[in-house]
């Protein structure tokens, strides 16, 4: 095994280990990819080793899913549910597509910035953390459209990698309304489309620069996000319901600050 699989199996357990929790898997990775030298390809391996994490929690939920499609037919809070799963898809999708030079050539190479929005986000998750504030959804199912929706575009803020895409969904929930547990669960099903999503557009967009190793990395990745994944999903919804989001509030604060120190001493 040569050292670019191994880095690819350690980034796929950073991945697997960040996807679904507020703390930026992206962020994660490019900071742990910067430290370690390591570069993909139009950085096409922070996003292609997703397939892991999708792969993760489509096995985690299959049998939700598979009841969730069976009542499709019969069933308008089915119907109405999915609806919401893809009026909050729906912004990142646009944006996303229009904006995906610019993220991957811009935003994923600011270094500074990702540390920066990581202390940041850390510190908006604490003060929602500790507010006190009174749930008026705590079940995934009767989420309106209106609030799927701007659940939606607070997702748009993970745009900026550091953001998180868990970490939007769920204070952007939590602030209109939502219980801490619906919450994590709503940005696990929105976390389906938008992340088949992002993977196959950069698939699309980067299949011809990938060679052979790159390929072998990236699989190595995934398989170890899948692991990592499943372990994560299985456990966090009750993680968040006993004990909140303080915890990956100071691990983004001690992340971004190391991540600060490391570049200025490395400067």
């Amino acid at each position: 095994m040569n050292e670019s699989t191994i880095v690819g199996a350690f980034l796929g357990l950073i991945e697997g280990l960040t996807e679904f929790v507020p703390v930026s898997s992206t962020a994660h990775l490019l900071l742990a990819g910067h430290f370690l030298g390591f570069k993909s390809p139009g950085n096409s391996f922070e996003v292609l080793v997703q397939l892991g994490a999708i792969l993760a929690i489509l096995s985690v939920y299959f049998a939700r899913l598979w009841k969730l499609a069976m009542e499709l037919p019969s069933s308008a809070r089915a119907r109405r549910f999915v609806g919401a799963i893809l009026l909050a898809f729906l912004p990142a999708a646009v944006i996303g597509a229009f904006a995906h030079g610019f993220i991957k050539s811009v935003l994923f190479e600011s270094t500074a910035l990702i540390c920066w929005v990581l202390i940041g986000g850390g510190v908006i998750l604490l003060v929602i953390d500790r507010m006190k504030l009174t749930p008026k959804y705590t079940n995934v199912m009767d989420y309106p459209l209106p609030l799927a929706f701007k659940i939606g575009l607070f997702q748009c803020l993970a745009m900026i990698p550091g953001t998180s895409r868990s970490g939007a969904t769920i204070a952007g929930a939590l602030l209109m309304g939502a219980d801490k547990r619906s919450a994590a669960e709503f940005s696990f099903f929105l976390a389906m489309p938008t992340m088949v999503g992002a993977f196959t557009l950069d698939l699309y967009k980067n299949y011809d620069k990938l060679a052979y190793d790159d390929i072998v990395t990236i699989v190595v990745g995934f398989v170890m996000a899948f692991i990592a994944g499943v372990i994560v999903v299985r456990g966090l919804l009750d993680f968040v319901s006993r004990h909140g989001f303080a915890v990956f509030a100071w691990w983004r604060i001690a992340v971004g600050t190391l991540g600060l120190v490391g570049l200025w001493l490395m400067a």
